[in-house]
């Protein structure tokens, strides 16, 4: 990952954490439900966007070495992550 990537995965995932410890400290002063789960979605829409950084980083330098390789197995093992990414995000999503 590039140095400014880097540096923008690590500041959205600390503000992450933070709202994460907000959304615990409503848990504890039993705030309304409905305003805990915005805080929620609000959080996941922040990972959302991280997972969405990282992938684009991933697409631009490691898929592109790899479809440029010589061997064909290391193209298809880095086409199945990719792959392998996506089904796991739209069983998480199928599950609600």
């Amino acid at each position: 990952m590039d140095e400014t990537t880097q540096k923008v995965v690590i500041q959205r995932l600390a503000s992450a954490a933070g709202h994460i410890k907000g959304i615990e400290r409503m848990a504890q002063e039993d705030t309304y439900c409905i305003d805990m789960i915005r805080q929620i979605q609000a959080v996941q829409a922040a990972l959302h966007k991280v997972s969405a950084i990282i992938l684009d980083n991933h697409m631009r330098a490691c898929m592109v070495t790899a479809v440029h390789d010589e061997d064909p197995c290391e193209r298809e093992k880095m086409l199945q992550e990719v792959v392998s990414v996506f089904d796991v995000s739209s069983k998480l999503k199928s599950n609600f």
